[in-house]
């Protein structure tokens, strides 16, 4: 035994002594590292099948895929007794379906080295998937089975009502959460006034009969785009012809979004006071909505260094001078299809709260007035622009850019299409848009200990 293990421990060298002859010791003559073939850049394909389902893709050659499937199914399209079933459905993703068990859906994509996520807005639920490309068929078949083959097993629908739990209760420790989920509710009468969270009367009586209807009603091809990266178009298509054409048709449409304003004020006994005040602002993709953004950065969208303070802004500017306690303050920008909101967001200590809150919109007055020059407005684009393509570098926001323009228009525009928008954007529109704030009908969400901070109408 002591015999096989020395033959074992032999040394390499001893293997390399019988080709020390045959050494090469001078390059081949005449032989040449082949150059790598560039390959030939593509555009992003989009295509709309029989059933109504929107095609997009873009091969960009990358190793790895991703897939998305938007689906127009956010929270404005619950209904009055079903209030709180998106947010259900968002941790319902990895549930039992009829292909394939909670169990094999979540081995089968470790073993694949994938992953499967869900998101959700007011609008849109979105379902992504990435994976190696040579394991693109697999993961398909379980988005696929994610997206239109849902089961919902009562008991397993029993088990989500502690994550339901826990994920409302991480909202409440964030006041901007908060604020921003009350100035909505006070801003529309239905639709986008639909909390992102289920409701507190809700939880636990989302059953399987509601998910399941709420599925039937908005999870149809005609409500829902494919989006690809890392693909092949036509290979693509035929998974949107095979695999999500088990419904069809328009499905449900949403109420048109009707503003009315309004306030709502959460009463505690923080020591920091939150408040945010807002018009009705653009609809998504307008030139009124692009001439808000750019108003947005004039007058400061936050810090652009790390952990940083906003002090070139506007309304850092303003607030200091007319105040010497420590406040935040950033305009806040949200569009929709068809409405949209903007507004100033101000953090500061309950007892300087009133004075942080009319400084911050005595500063959009200012540019109402014209006081803002063109250097001002140049900036503010560039960084519009910059912002939106550092967005595109990675490949997550590529994919919800091309997806959202798929299910929004059945279209896609290049980002050159944007900056051209962005670029037109002139001082009389960015004045336009803050005489709107001025002048408009105003919603504001407060939280904390309120008691100096002034009311809607006394702003």
């Amino acid at each position: 035994m002591r015999r096989i293990q020395a033959l074992n421990n032999l040394s390499k060298r001893c293997y390399a002594a019988a080709r020390r002859s045959n050494t090469l010791t001078q390059p081949l003559a005449g032989s040449k590292a082949p150059l790598p073939v560039p390959l030939p850049p593509q555009n992003v394909q989009v295509s709309k099948l029989p059933n109504g389902l929107v095609v997009a893709s873009l091969e960009n050659y990358s190793p790895v895929s991703s897939i998305g499937v938007f689906v127009k199914a956010g929270s404005r399209y619950e209904t009055a007794g079903s209030h709180g079933v998106s947010h259900v459905l968002r941790l319902a993703a990895n549930l039992t379906t009829k292909g394939a068990s909670a169990f094999k859906i979540c081995r089968g994509i470790e073993a694949l080295g994938g992953s499967l996520s869900v998101t959700s807005s007011r609008e849109t639920m979105v379902y992504t998937a990435d994976c190696l490309r040579d394991n693109l068929a697999e993961i398909l078949g379980y988005l696929a089975n994610v997206t239109s083959a849902q089961e919902f097993r009562p008991w397993e629908v029993e088990d989500l009502v502690s994550r339901v739990k826990i994920d409302k209760a991480l909202a409440k420790e964030c006041p901007q959460i908060g604020v921003v989920e009350k100035l909505h509710e006070a801003a529309y009468k239905t639709g986008l006034a639909n909390s992102l969270y289920c409701p507190d009367y809700m939880v636990g009586r989302i059953s399987s009969e509601k998910l399941e209807s709420f599925v039937q009603d908005n999870f149809t091809s005609g409500r829902m785009a494919l989006v690809g990266l890392g693909v092949d178009h036509a290979a693509l298509r035929q998974v949107g012809e095979s695999l999500l054409s088990v419904r069809t048709g328009p499905g449900a449409s949403a109420d048109k979004a009707v503003y009315r304003g309004g306030e709502l004020r959460m009463q505690n006994s923080d020591d920091l006071v939150h408040a945010l005040i807002a018009v009705e602002g653009g609809v998504s993709g307008s030139a009124e909505a692009n001439a808000f953004s750019v108003l947005q950065r004039i007058l400061g969208a936050g810090p652009h260094v790390k952990r940083g303070a906003n002090t070139t802004s506007k309304l850092s500017q303003g607030i200091a001078k007319a105040t010497a306690e420590p406040f935040d303050a950033s305009a806040f920008h949200s569009s929709y299809s068809d409405s949209g909101l903007f507004g100033v967001y101000a953090i500061s200590q309950a007892h300087c709260a009133g004075e942080v809150i009319k400084a911050a919109v005595a500063q959009v007055r200012g540019v109402a007035e014209g006081n803002v020059s063109e250097a001002d407005v140049a900036r503010a684009k560039v960084q519009v622009k910059s912002e939106y393509l550092m967005s595109l570098e990675c490949s997550e926001g590529l994919l919800e850019e091309i997806g959202t323009q798929a299910l929004m228009t059945a279209t896609y525009q290049a980002p050159e299409t944007f900056l051209q928008a962005v670029d037109s954007i002139s001082k009389e529109d960015v004045v336009t848009a803050a005489k709107k704030f001025t002048d408009g009908k105003k919603t504001m969400a407060a939280s904390g200990h309120l008691i100096n901070t002034p009311f809607v109408d006394e702003v």
